[in-house]
């Protein structure tokens, strides 16, 4: 693999058979686990509850908006570091969108919700340029540059102590 280039792997195991396997639509259960090597904890996996998910397991939408918030998060505060923002809460608020369209379907569009707390230093003009920094942490985002929908961004930026 070359230098700029990084690997990841993940498997996911059925767990759904309920005896009859996939003999009609209603016969197996949508529940599976994610795991990793090296990883201490699996994801319990499922689909959505309108397709017959278990709805205390995660499905694969939800996933997909968790990695979107996730990867802005680390891009957010790697820019927030290099240009001397001191960030001491990060919070999101994060949703998404999908669309059905005949037997299948996809997600149309992902809004990112940051509350990002400054710390107690920071004046205003501080946290209007924390703000603008979202711009550039979603250029950053290995996910949001891997999908095909537009992810938005509705930051709110506070200071410590105010």
């Amino acid at each position: 693999m070359p230098h700029d280039q990084h690997g990841y792997a993940v498997e996911v195991q059925w767990t759904g058979n309920r005896g009859e396997g996939t003999a009609t639509y209603r016969s197996y259960g949508r529940d599976h686990r994610i795991t990793a090597e090296g990883k201490q904890h699996e994801i319990a996996g499922s689909s959505d509850r309108v397709f017959r998910g278990d709805r205390d397991r995660w499905n694969p939408e939800e996933l997909v908006i968790a990695a979107l918030a996730q990867c802005h998060m680390l891009s957010y505060l790697h820019v927030a570091a290099v240009n001397g923002i001191v960030v001491v809460d990060y919070r999101d608020s994060a949703s998404g969108t999908l669309q059905q369209e005949g037997d299948g379907g996809r997600l149309i569009e992902a809004t990112l919700r940051p509350v990002v707390t400054l710390a107690a230093h920071h004046t205003d003009e501080d946290a209007g340029r924390a703000a603008a920094l979202h711009h550039r942490a979603g250029e950053l985002c290995f996910i949001a540059n891997s999908v095909s929908f537009p992810v938005g961004h509705e930051p709110t930026t506070l200071i410590a102590d105010r």
